[in-house]
């Protein structure tokens, strides 16, 4: 589909050809250019309520906006489709103002091709969707046990009905009615699951929604090819403004290829045909050290970093053996050495998780409460030879599945699968899972022991646990469950998470969820392995670009500096 640009244009853009060369027109020449950069993970949706992968909501963040948004420097939140909100006396009721000057992107969906304004019925209809059992199940926990209507709603199986919590007011104003205070609900509402579409979005394209997309961004699509390459080019008709008054976004498009290959993208890079880098691999960190020409001083390429509220992990499928058996789990847990996988594997580039599933660096959260589980081979193999495989005999051979993409997936597991034949005495086989196919397993059930990864919506324990919290595990077999993938269910772990929903007090409900986390970890359902550094590299005259914690991209106030000083240090944040 060729909407919007010209032919001639749409073609330089897939070519790659003009890459990151601006154009010097408007104020301050800030404005022109094609930002370029790489996806190696899979990119399987754009559309809010599919989004699971952090490659998804790069790319999407630049199309959808939702009520409120997170600062790309402190994640504090800030308006954005509404301009304004009130919270009653009992901290149930949220009214929101929107703002007037928003409309959709110019889409054949709309009569004459043109976006219409945005209304509160829009949000009404996409928080609705939300609550619909099937559409929205990526994103329903989000209100689930939180805003009032919504569980009676999804439970019902309704599908184009009303939830009680949400109104529409007028054409300006909506309200969310929640069963009781909610700490986090702000947060809660500003991520993926909560983006603005139009109805005529579902109504003309039904499921086509990754070469079909009408959000109120900064960039609106032009080009989806899933085999190739994502092209979004420049909303004319753009809310936002600059703090001098210029209309975002400066950039004339962004350009989005999905070679699976680091190595390629990263040798893509350094010929300067990519804009920006995330992440690298574990062959090329070498790279680092010539980000500035030894004999010009000339700096070849920013480096940016920052802590990752992330984690790695391996998942158990504890519904089939070996692994239903909680003796089992443990011992692989107590068995890998994860102070070895960071300082040997990863060269440092992470944090050993010490204190279970919950990224360092939120506020207020006891870690102390929550014991990691130790390197003890020693109970390792007391526990595989109560569980009735004394030194691995009789134990299965175990595939270990893993993706070829990411910051050392493959070494990591190599060194896993020789720590567990060393101190158990048991096969593991590494699979490395085409990208395509790598999710779609661990959802349907059909990984037996698996990589998974989890960067969080918000910046909240809520969003970690709620990856082991029962009512998000699909108890159908049958049926995918893309939140909680091992399907952990324990009525203890569930009492103490809801009851954190409870509480009105900060450091009661922190004090819940740790101790939900610590009981759910003497469980394993999965193995917290380490919370990686995020990092960017971008090419030196790349301007207005942030790093924050929750790998957010905001490419609105990105822009190309060919005049500036290329001699500066290091760009990086602790």
């Amino acid at each position: 589909m060729f909407r919007h640009l010209p032919l001639v244009a749409l073609i330089a853009l897939i070519s790659g050809c003009g890459s990151s060369t601006p154009k010097t027109r408007g104020e301050g020449g800030i404005y022109g250019g094609v930002f370029n950069f790489n996806e190696t993970q899979v990119v399987r949706s754009i559309f809010p309520l599919n989004i699971t992968l952090v490659s998804e909501q790069h790319v999407a963040s630049q199309i959808y906006e939702g009520l409120v948004r997170f600062n790309a420097h402190d994640l504090s939140v800030e308006p954005a489709l509404a301009e304004s909100w009130e919270v009653d006396a009992s901290r149930t009721i949220y009214t929101f103002h929107l703002r007037r000057d928003v409309r959709f992107h110019d889409d054949a969906a709309f009569p004459n091709g043109e976006g219409r304004e945005l209304t509160a019925k829009d949000v009404v209809y996409c928080f609705t969707a939300i609550c619909e059992k099937g559409t929205g199940d990526a994103a329903y926990w989000l209100f689930q046990d939180k805003v009032a209507g919504a569980d009676a709603y999804h439970d019902s199986g309704t599908v184009g009905g009303s939830v009680s919590g949400i109104t529409a007011l007028d054409e300006r104003t909506v309200r969310i009615t929640l069963i009781r205070p909610c700490l986090n609900f702000l947060q809660s509402i500003a991520g993926a699951g909560c983006w603005i579409w139009p109805r005529e979005l579902i109504d003309n394209y039904g499921t086509d929604l990754f070469r079909h997309a009408i959000g109120t961004g900064p960039f609106k699509l032009n080009v989806a090819r899933p085999e190739d390459a994502i092209v979004l080019e420049r909303n004319n008709h753009y809310w936002r403004r600059d703090a001098e008054g210029r209309q975002l976004p400066y950039l004339d498009a962004v350009r989005v290829t999905l070679e699976p290959d680091k190595e390629k993208e990263i040798a893509e890079f350094l010929k300067g045909r990519l804009s920006m880098v995330t992440e690298l691999s574990i062959r090329s960190i070498g790279v680092l050290a010539d980000s500035v020409d030894g004999e010009t001083g000339a700096r070849r390429f920013n480096i940016l970093s920052s802590p990752a509220l992330a984690v790695q992990f391996y998942g158990f499928n504890a519904s089939k053996p070996p692994f239903h058996d909680v003796r089992v789990r443990r011992a692989f847990a107590l068995a890998m050495d994860r102070r070895v996988l960071v300082d040997s594997v990863l060269h440092g580039m992470a944090v050993v998780a010490d204190h279970g599933l919950v990224a360092p660096g939120l506020p207020d959260y006891p870690y102390e409460r929550v014991p990691g589980i130790p390197y003890d081979p020693d109970s390792a193999r007391k526990l595989m030879a109560s569980a009735g495989y004394p030194d691995g005999k009789g134990f299965p051979r175990v595939q270990l599945q893993v993706n070829n993409y990411g910051f050392g997936y493959r070494s990591v597991a190599s060194k896993v699968q020789e720590m567990l034949g060393r101190e158990l005495g048991v096969g593991i086989t590494v699979s490395v899972v085409p990208p395509k196919e790598y999710y779609e397993r661990i959802d349907r059930g059909e990984a037996l022991f698996w990589r998974e990864g989890w960067v969080a919506d918000l910046p909240d324990p809520e969003n970690f646990l709620a990856l082991i919290y029962g009512k998000n595990a699909v108890s159908d077999t049958s049926l995918p469950s893309s939140l909680n993938t091992t399907r952990f269910a324990d009525p203890r772990f569930d009492a103490l998470f809801g009851l954190s929903m409870t509480k009105v007090q900060a450091a009661d409900r922190m004090k819940d969820l740790a101790d939900a986390e610590k009981l759910a970890m003497q469980e394993v359902p999965l193995i917290p392995l380490y919370h990686e550094r995020y990092m960017l590299l971008t090419a030196p005259t790349v301007r207005g670009l942030s790093i924050n914690p929750m790998e957010l991209l905001d490419l609105s106030r990105v822009y190309f500096d060919h005049g500036a000083d290329q001699t500066g240090s290091r760009d990086t944040s602790s």
